[in-house]
Order: C-alpha cells, then structure tokens, then sequence
C-alpha cells in the first residue's frame, strides 16, 4: 500500500489537500479538510467507486462504511481525526504532513493543529479485528452500538457476539441496513453483563472472546470520557460478580439485632414452580448451618403489582429450637451474609412469621454460581 499527498492548499474556511491510496495497481484520490478537525473524504455518484474507497481505507486500519447523501445518487464515505488516528502508520504520517505545512503556513490555529498532530503522532490504538462501536449516554443510559450501511459488516458483528456468547433479542437487537441506510448492532446492558461474565467464568475460546470484548468496550469508553468510562465499568463489575461465588463452603460472620451470628453454607440451589394461577415461580434453596442450627431454607420469589416487582417470601417454622423467632433471626442471618442485606420480617396477628427479601437481595443471590443462571432465566422470562 502506498499513501501520497498533494496539492495542499488554503481555502476560505480552512486547508485542503488530495490523499491517495494505491495498492495492487488501484488506486483512490480522497480529498483532506483541515478546520474543526482532519476530515478525509471521498464522495463518488458511482457506488462501487465509494466502496473501493471505504475497503482501501479499511486496509490502512480505518474504520469506513459508505453512506448515501439523503435521497440523491450520491455516495460518500468520511473519516475525522480520532478514526484516522488509527490507521497505519503511513496514512498518520502523511496526515500530519499536511497538518505540519499548514501550521508552518499559518494557515490554522496552530493549537488546535498540534492537537491534531499529536493524536496522529501518537495513534490511537483500536484492538486488532474490532470496527468501532459508539460507547456513550443518551439521557443517562448507556448506548453500545455498531453501525453500517453495509449488511456484510452487520453478519459479520452478529456472528462475533455469538462466538462471544451472546444471544441475538436477549443480549443484543439488529436492524440491517435499508436503501443505503445505517443499519445496527446494538448491544444491550444485560449483553454487556453477560460478556462481562464469560471473560472471567467462560471457558476456552469463549472466555477469551468475551475478555477481548470488555476490553475493548472498556477502551472505547475511556476515549469518550470519565463520565462514560465510569458507566461502563460499573456495568463490567456488576457482570462480573455474578456466579463468582459459590454457595458450598461459604461462610460468613454476621449481626442482626445487635447479635452475632456465624453462618456456613453447605449447599443450595434453585429451581421453577409455577403458582395456582400459572405465574412461574422461582425457589432459591439453600442448606446451612446457622450457630450450629443445620436446616433447608427456601424463598420463594414471585412477580407482584404492575410493576411486577420481584418479591421473595419464606416463612419461620414452630418447631425450629428456640421457636419461630430464633428461627426468623437465623434467617435473616443468612440472607445478609449470602446478600449483603437483611430481609424484612413481619409477625402476623396469627403468630405467622414471614421473611421478604426484594430484588436486592436477588441481585445478591446472582453472585453465586449454583444461583446466578436459574435468576437470569427467570427475571427474563418473568420481564
């Protein structure tokens, strides 16, 4: 590949210049802008012309997908500073060539030019093989997509979130591209959780798929800024902990009441049911020694109101030692070790004693293996 430069010169709003990529005897003139940033351009009524344009750029290590001009037979294809920074060191280097004879000109801001340059310079680097995903807030929400006019560079991204172990609808939407117009992965925050996992729990060619990944979102976030990056990260943990505990051999030292008590887990689980209704249940089981008290404790989460709020119940037992309320006390002991929180407890009129958990404490309850996948089931099929 050869990368060339010509004709730079000054125009009423900034600097203009030619670039030219050739390889294999093909080559393509694109023109250069330099006002708010390095702008490279090709814009061609003759669509496979534009999409040569596009691939010889990707071949330099640029990003580019070919857009139409709104209803015209006009295609074009652009890439700004960040984007160019990080292409191969020979389209960087005749880049800066222009922004270098424009500075010795006077031609630009000469300090915003050496920002330019210094981006140039330096490179931006992108990991091998990935296009560049938008990572960024809208409205406070985090926004994770990839966009193409291209239907070819659409397969190929939903092929790579499948290796990564991805699900298309659950973990990540597509639009394909229409009459020219963008098309999009866009990967939700439970795909991004889910990533986050595999990179620490997947095994073999899947876990290290998914660790490119988050390191790759992680690095486009850092680019956007702290705000996003913090996002980003947050949602990174939180994938994270799930399932990276285990229930067996677990212990803990807690108080409630104002009372110690020493919790060891020895095994648990989770399974479905389904209600009189027909709602689907989920019943978190776990054996446990609490003081040395050994019993089987079962919450029982269901959907209630119309926010369908998680809501898990259990009930103290009479003829636990030391009755209801010792049982309760246990109880609530081992819900704040295995989550973090103690559970609401009510004593009814009837000397009914019933413990509530909420979806904090679910969310606790997602951190260990024998328990995360069983509450990722059921929350998205309970949505």
């Amino acid at each position: 590949m050869e990368v060339q430069i010509s004709n730079i010169r000054p125009t009423k709003s900034g600097v203009a210049a030619y670039l030219t990529i050739s390889e294999a005897g093909v080559a393509v003139k694109y023109n250069v802008y330099l006002h708010d940033a390095v702008v490279l351009q090709f814009v061609s009524s003759d669509r496979g012309r534009a999409e040569l344009a596009a691939r010889l750029l990707r071949l330099a290590g640029v990003s580019a997908e070919v857009k139409k001009e709104g209803g015209r037979d006009v295609w074009y294809v652009i890439a700004t500073t960040d984007k160019l920074a990080a292409g191969h060191v020979e389209l960087r280097n005749a880049l800066a060539e222009v922004v270098r004879e424009a500075i010795a000109r006077g031609w630009v801001d000469a300090n915003k030019a050496e920002g330019w340059l210094e981006k140039l310079e330096r490179g931006r680097v992108l990991m091998e093989g990935w296009p560049e995903y938008h990572v960024g807030l809208v409205e406070g929400a985090l926004r994770v997509r990839f966009s193409s006019t291209s239907p070819d560079s659409i397969e190929r991204e939903m092929q790579r979130l499948r290796q990564v172990g991805l699900e298309e609808g659950k973990h990540f939407t597509v639009k394909m591209p229409e009459e020219g117009r963008d098309g999009y992965v866009y990967i939700r925050r439970k795909g991004l959780e889910r990533a986050a996992r595999l990179s620490v729990h997947g095994k073999g060619e899947r876990q290290r798929l998914a660790a490119e990944f988050v390191k790759y979102i992680l690095q486009r976030a850092k680019e956007e800024g702290e705000e996003v990056y913090e996002k980003v990260e947050e949602i990174i943990e939180e994938g994270k902990a799930r399932g990276f505990l285990r229930l067996e051999g677990f212990e803990k030292e807690v108080e409630v009441n104002g009372r110690k008590h020493v919790v060891k887990v020895i095994d648990g689980g989770a399974k479905f049911g389904r209600s009189k209704s027909g709602k689907m249940l989920l019943r978190i089981r776990i054996t446990a020694e609490v003081d040395g008290v050994r019993r089987e404790y079962t919450i029982t989460y269901s959907r209630l109101g119309r926010d369908k709020a998680a809501v898990g119940r259990a009930y103290a037992k009479a003829d636990a030692p030391g009755g209801r309320e010792a049982d309760a006390e246990r109880f609530s002991a081992l819900v704040k070790a295995l989550t973090g929180r103690e559970p609401k407890v009510y004593q009814r009129s009837d000397d009914t004693i019933e413990i509530v958990c909420g979806r904090e404490h679910l969310e606790g309850f997602r951190r260990f293996a024998e328990l995360a996948d069983a509450i990722e089931k059921w929350l998205e099929e309970n949505m």
